[in-house]
């Protein structure tokens, strides 16, 4: 890292939910939470809690040097709505090929 410069990751312990539209994009009770300096907070989220079948591949990358690089999914009227990195670098290794999007609700988690 820069000076200055963190990055932390822990298991969240709220539930994470992605809605598009009316549609559930994502819903999970085991999102890891990404803080980083100068950035908001970032939930990433297990492949398995993503519904992937309604998200197209994109061929966009970005890098980051500190995650490394990005590849990006899409809905046909939402380019790059979410991100995810398939070899992070090892301070991130964590969030390897869970996805993070732009806009998600945070609640607390049901327990009943």
């Amino acid at each position: 890292m820069a000076q200055g410069h963190t990055i932390t990751i822990e298991q969240g312990e709220r539930h994470v939910r992605v809605v598009h539209g009316e549609q559930v994009l994502a819903e999970t009770d085991r999102a890891l939470v990404l803080r980083e300096t100068g950035c908001p907070v970032r939930y990433y989220i297990p492949p398995e809690d993503v519904r992937l079948d309604l998200l197209t591949p994109s061929d966009t990358h970005t890098h980051c040097p500190f995650k490394g690089t990005a590849s990006y999914w899409s809905l046909p009227d939402a380019p790059d709505l979410v991100w995810a990195y398939p070899d992070p670098k090892p301070d991130v290794a964590p969030i390897k090929d869970h996805l993070c999007f732009y806009e998600v609700e945070v609640g607390e988690v049901d327990v009943s």
